[in-house]
């Protein structure tokens, strides 16, 4: 699985970037300062690091060029956050050893599309399947799109969410108290009855009788699992 560093000062957009990787499956470590970025891109050799420019202390531009320079360190993929959009800006970043270069607010799907682009291009990087298939249902993560025999099925990006985290575990169930975690994260307060209702809505397009799933089957006393 790739290894992702994030060094951001922002404890809120750490969270938010780590926890969209999380649920694609990479793994996540976080550094609030250059210092301690440094101090853990030598000590985990992450596949890749997300790297903001206005950092306390070091900042992102001069971590970036001491990144390059060590031969131990020099091969790892960086994007680079920053708030700062102008050209200069841009062309600074890229020739301190960027590879990607991302101007906030930032966009989590543009983010995780910028991510798979960077890593395809990085040679010996792991990278992960961009397509969930099970029988006539394909869905495009990066395109946030889904097919059914090769016809679009509009969805909510919550529907999406939902069905995503429903196919990376088809065959399992996923409890009530998990999906509202994963699709609608820690911190948002939700009624189960919610799950419930986005379920009854995918069912609407996806299945061919909603009264009669096959697809996304209830498991009573406990939630759903997906069976294509």
């Amino acid at each position: 699985m790739a290894k992702v560093l994030i060094v951001e000062d922002e404890l809120t957009l750490a969270n938010n970037l780590a926890e969209k990787l999380r649920s694609e499956g990479y793994l996540t470590i976080t550094a609030a300062d250059g210092e301690q970025g440094l101090e853990k891109v030598r000590a985990e050799r992450p596949d890749l690091l997300v790297l903001d420019i206005m950092l306390p202390g070091l900042d992102g531009l001069s971590l970036c060029r001491i990144i390059r320079r060590d031969t131990a360190t020099s091969h790892i993929p960086i994007i680079m956050l920053t708030a700062r959009g102008t050209e200069v800006d841009k062309i600074v970043g890229l020739e301190s050893g960027a590879d990607d270069y991302i101007v906030k607010p930032v966009a989590l799907g543009e983010f995780l599309a910028r991510v798979r682009a960077v890593m395809r291009r990085a040679p010996g990087r792991p990278v992960l399947q961009d397509e969930l298939i099970s029988n006539d249902l394909t869905l495009s993560l990066t395109g946030r799109r889904v097919y059914k025999d090769g016809d679009e099925i509009k969805l909510s990006n919550k529907e999406f969410d939902l069905l995503a985290e429903l196919m990376r575990h088809k065959g399992v169930v996923l409890s009530r108290d998990l999906i509202l975690t994963k699709v609608w994260g820690y911190d948002y307060f939700v009624d189960k009855r919610t799950v419930d209702v986005h379920i009854r809505w995918l069912r609407e397009k996806l299945e061919t009788d909603a009264s009669d799933p096959r697809r996304i089957v209830t498991v009573r006393g406990v939630g759903y699992r997906f069976e294509g």
